[in-house]
């Protein structure tokens, strides 16, 4: 198969969740300086718990 190029953008949809404050307050100082957005960051967060779950 040959090289292919791909995008990198992934297919999205809008969901509005709450969080405590706290939690914000916490994650915007995990990401500080760090070159990943809040969205950017929970995403992960969710995945990396959810590949955990399957391990278990």
């Amino acid at each position: 198969m040959a090289f292919q190029i791909k995008s990198d953008r992934k297919e999205t949809e809008t969901k509005s969740i709450r969080f405590p404050l706290e939690l914000i307050d916490r994650i915007d100082n995990a990401i500080m300086d760090k070159d990943v957005s809040f969205s950017g960051f929970v995403i992960q967060a969710c995945e990396y718990a959810l590949d955990d779950m399957n391990t278990q």
